[in-house]
């Protein structure tokens, strides 16, 4: 009975020693964090250093739709080190920069994060994940706060374009490795990774072409790395749609047009299950739904099957050439198809003419009434490619220096991605 009671006693001391010890961590960790309020860093400032509890993080960032399984992400969460800096590399700079560093089980490594469409906002959603796996990681705005669709930020502001297009990262990457250094001291980091879609994707391949000793490696997911040419196409699509009011195609008849697509190409790989297993051997003629009498929403007139045509077709220049590629038949319906993206719900309210129109005024030609009815495609494209390609474009095929680095890139892209 004695040796239960010793041995019970023992267990209870052992268990306050070990919690007496994780409390002692805990607060040299906090202890920790708030003296990164002083660390210098070139080009830019820390602006506050904080340690926020386990489970109580609240965004302020109407970046993810998500907001419920957000919510339920951020209860989740470790504490952790919430680090701001505001980073200068320019006189016109001003990039926003959040590092978070959980205290505990730190995996040894760091994830930067990035951004869709024009940027503008620190997408916490993303943060908190990388977080909960146990990274050190880091976000930025790019150095302009906006929604992701707007880009009158970058009128008269060349050197704040140059941060959208390629410093700000850089910066980010530079800044948040000084600081996981000193947090964590004498533990070093031994990877460095980047992850992001969209917009995020050229930033990573820009990372990889531009800053091949970065990170140790790369995820590209859905890259808009050609972007001049890419946003050229917005152009082509509206001027096919909404130059004429009889040529727009209403989201109402995406759901036909799926349908077409399916029983015109769905077969082909031997099974007919809803899928199109390779959309490059699909060639849909937009002609077989043409309206034999009423116009519905289970057909087209000529003026519409014209206009679909040119989007799968996509732009080409004075002399034939390809700007670059048209849509792939298969994506037209479906949550984030083409009802989001190139129809938009309204005329002129898609995703791609928002991109289209916010580039070409604001970026290129810098003026806020240019209109797309007068553009010519030939034109607006060389127009694009002389200002801004060497900024914005991720399209050097030369990656021997991050291989030499011992880089390792993962590049994917969906099918049903408009």
């Amino acid at each position: 009975m004695l040796r239960i009671f010793l041995l019970a006693l023992l267990t209870v001391t052992l268990s306050q020693a070990a919690l007496a010890q994780k409390s002692e961590k805990a607060e040299a960790q906090a202890g920790s964090c708030e003296k990164l309020a002083k660390l210098a860093l070139p080009n830019a400032t820390v602006t506050s250093a904080e340690v926020v509890a386990a489970g109580s993080f609240h965004a302020n960032s109407a970046v993810t739709p998500w907001a419920a399984q957000a919510d339920a992400l951020y209860r989740s969460l470790p504490a952790f080190c919430r680090v701001r800096v505001e980073s200068h590399p320019s006189s016109d700079s001003d990039i926003k920069i959040e590092v978070w560093l959980p205290l505990d089980n730190w995996n040894g490594k760091f994830q930067g994060r990035g951004n869709g469409g024009f940027a503008g906002e620190i997408d916490d959603f993303t943060l908190a994940i990388a977080v909960r796996e146990g990274y050190a990681t880091a976000a930025t705005d790019t150095g302009h706060a906006a929604s992701g669709v707007d880009a009158r930020w970058a009128l008269g502001h060349p050197e704040k374009v140059t941060d959208f297009g390629y410093r700000a990262i850089h910066e980010m990457t530079q800044d948040a490795k000084l600081v996981v250094k000193q947090f964590y001291g004498k533990h070093p980091l031994q990877r460095a990774y980047f992850a992001s879609c969209s917009n995020g994707g050229r930033q990573a391949l820009m990372e990889a072409q531009r800053y091949p000793g970065d990170y140790d490696g790369i995820i590209a997911g859905a890259p808009a790395n050609y972007w001049t040419h890419l946003v050229t196409t917005a152009i082509w699509q509206m001027q096919a749609t909404l130059m004429d009011s009889a040529s727009y195609i209403p989201p109402a008849k995406l759901p036909a047009v799926a349908k077409a697509v399916d029983a015109a190409c769905d077969a082909q790989d031997g099974t007919s299950d809803g899928i199109i297993d390779d959309p490059r051997k699909c060639h849909f003629d937009p002609s077989s739904m043409l309206c034999k009498a009423d116009d519905t929403k289970e057909c087209l007139t000529a003026a519409q099957a014209t206009a679909l045509k040119k989007i799968y077709a996509g732009p080409s220049d004075a002399n034939g050439k390809q700007i670059y590629p048209g849509l792939l038949p298969g994506a037209e319906e479906g949550q984030g198809g083409w009802g989001l993206w190139i129809t938009g719900p309204e005329p002129g309210k898609s995703l791609m003419q928002m991109f289209g129109t916010g580039f070409f005024s604001d970026m290129v030609f810098e003026k806020p009434d240019w209109n797309f009815r007068d553009a010519n495609i030939s034109d607006i494209v060389k127009a694009a490619d002389a200002k801004l390609a060497k900024t914005l474009n991720a399209t050097d095929p030369n990656l021997s220096p991050f291989k030499a680095h011992g880089g390792k890139l993962i590049l994917y892209h969906g099918w049903n991605d408009p």
